[in-house]
Protein backbone atom coordinates (compact mmCIF):
# COMPACT_ATOMS: atom_id res chain seq x y z
CA UNK A 1 0.00 0.00 0.00
CA UNK A 2 1.21 3.32 -0.61
CA UNK A 3 0.28 6.65 1.36
CA UNK A 4 0.75 10.05 -0.21
CA UNK A 5 0.65 13.77 1.15
CA UNK A 6 1.14 16.86 -0.26
CA UNK A 7 0.76 19.97 1.84
CA UNK A 8 0.44 23.53 0.69
CA UNK A 9 1.66 26.77 1.59
CA UNK A 10 -0.57 29.29 0.26
CA UNK A 11 -0.92 33.64 0.25
CA UNK A 12 -4.13 34.52 0.15
CA UNK A 13 -5.37 37.59 -1.78
CA UNK A 14 -6.89 40.29 0.08
CA UNK A 15 -8.04 38.91 3.22
CA UNK A 16 -8.44 40.89 6.64
CA UNK A 17 -10.26 38.71 8.63
CA UNK A 18 -10.51 35.11 9.80
CA UNK A 19 -13.72 34.89 8.76
CA UNK A 20 -13.16 36.04 5.22
CA UNK A 21 -9.83 33.58 5.36
CA UNK A 22 -12.57 30.72 6.01
CA UNK A 23 -14.26 31.94 3.21
CA UNK A 24 -11.77 31.42 0.82
CA UNK A 25 -10.37 28.08 2.41
CA UNK A 26 -13.50 26.03 3.62
CA UNK A 27 -14.95 25.98 -0.63
CA UNK A 28 -11.35 25.16 -1.44
CA UNK A 29 -10.96 22.25 1.01
CA UNK A 30 -14.63 21.48 -0.02
CA UNK A 31 -13.57 21.08 -3.82
CA UNK A 32 -10.48 19.31 -3.04
CA UNK A 33 -12.63 16.53 -1.26
CA UNK A 34 -15.70 16.08 -3.48
CA UNK A 35 -13.27 16.58 -7.16
CA UNK A 36 -10.19 13.92 -6.17
CA UNK A 37 -11.82 11.72 -3.41
CA UNK A 38 -8.89 12.46 -0.84
CA UNK A 39 -8.48 13.69 2.96
CA UNK A 40 -8.22 17.37 2.71
CA UNK A 41 -7.64 20.00 6.08
CA UNK A 42 -6.35 22.84 6.69
CA UNK A 43 -3.17 21.83 9.12
CA UNK A 44 -1.49 24.99 10.59
CA UNK A 45 -1.38 29.34 10.34
CA UNK A 46 -5.06 29.23 11.39
CA UNK A 47 -4.36 32.48 13.25
CA UNK A 48 -3.14 34.37 9.95
CA UNK A 49 -5.24 35.88 7.84
CA UNK A 50 -3.02 35.71 4.68
CA UNK A 51 -1.64 32.48 4.75
CA UNK A 52 -3.02 28.96 4.88
CA UNK A 53 -1.65 25.25 5.03
CA UNK A 54 -3.50 22.49 3.26
CA UNK A 55 -2.78 18.81 3.55
CA UNK A 56 -3.80 16.38 1.55
CA UNK A 57 -3.64 12.03 1.78
CA UNK A 58 -4.42 9.67 -1.33
CA UNK A 59 -3.80 5.78 -0.33
CA UNK A 60 -3.24 3.26 -3.62
CA UNK A 61 -1.98 -0.22 -4.23
CA UNK A 62 -0.08 2.03 -6.90
CA UNK A 63 2.53 4.67 -6.59
CA UNK A 64 2.12 5.56 -10.13
CA UNK A 65 -1.54 6.60 -9.39
CA UNK A 66 -0.82 8.11 -5.74
CA UNK A 67 1.87 10.47 -7.57
CA UNK A 68 -0.88 10.94 -10.50
CA UNK A 69 -3.09 12.32 -7.85
CA UNK A 70 -1.15 14.40 -6.01
CA UNK A 71 0.14 15.99 -9.32
CA UNK A 72 -3.28 16.55 -10.54
CA UNK A 73 -4.37 18.19 -7.03
CA UNK A 74 -1.01 20.74 -7.30
CA UNK A 75 -2.11 21.71 -10.61
CA UNK A 76 -5.74 22.69 -9.18
CA UNK A 77 -4.64 24.33 -6.64
CA UNK A 78 -2.06 26.20 -8.81
CA UNK A 79 -4.78 27.41 -11.07
CA UNK A 80 -6.68 28.81 -8.52
CA UNK A 81 -7.23 32.29 -8.96
CA UNK A 82 -7.91 34.07 -5.28
CA UNK A 83 -4.69 31.79 -3.78
CA UNK A 84 -0.76 31.97 -4.31
CA UNK A 85 0.69 28.55 -4.38
CA UNK A 86 3.87 29.40 -2.36
CA UNK A 87 5.26 25.90 -1.64
CA UNK A 88 4.18 22.18 -2.06
CA UNK A 89 5.61 19.41 0.01
CA UNK A 90 5.19 15.79 -1.21
CA UNK A 91 5.74 12.63 1.23
CA UNK A 92 5.33 8.68 0.42
CA UNK A 93 4.92 5.89 2.24
CA UNK A 94 5.25 2.20 1.53
CA UNK A 95 3.53 -0.17 4.16
CA UNK A 96 5.87 -2.82 2.74
CA UNK A 97 8.81 -1.51 3.76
Amino acid sequence: MWVGTIEFDLLLGDVHTLKEKRSLVRPLVADLRRTFDVSVAETDNQDLYRRATIGAAVVSGDNAHVIAVLDRIEQYVAGRPEVDLLSAHRTFVNTDD
